[in-house]
């Protein structure tokens, strides 16, 4: 499977509490513009925030949803200023993570 591109890459999963990590965030963005430059920022802001584990362009109301650890609120806070300092947003709301019920990587094959 690796020979033929399946498989990806392998990973280790470690356990964000055990290394400060016990903020778990879904940020909630509306773009600040919808043109190719806009876009190509965005994306440079995605990639430089370690912070970002999961970046998706969604349909219906919201253009974007992240999935983004910190260590806590005033962390949380820290990362959003420097997010809104790399690209302009229309609107940026955030759910915190209260319970993870399913987190996996497995695909249901």
């Amino acid at each position: 499977m690796e020979d033929q591109g399946v498989i990806k890459g392998r990973v280790v999963l470690i356990d964000p509490g055990s290394v400060g990590l016990r903020l778990s965030a879904l940020v909630l963005i509306r773009a600040g513009a919808h043109s190719p430059d806009w876009l190509a920022k965005f994306e440079r802001a995605v990639r430089a925030l370690p912070e970002i584990v999961g970046a998706y362009r969604t349909s219906g109301d919201l253009d974007y949803v992240l999935r983004v650890w910190v260590a806590d609120m005033k962390d949380y806070d820290r990362f959003y200023q420097q997010l809104i300092k790399r690209v302009p947003l229309g609107d940026v709301s955030a759910s915190f993570v209260m319970e993870e019920i399913k987190d996996t990587t497995a695909l249901p094959l």
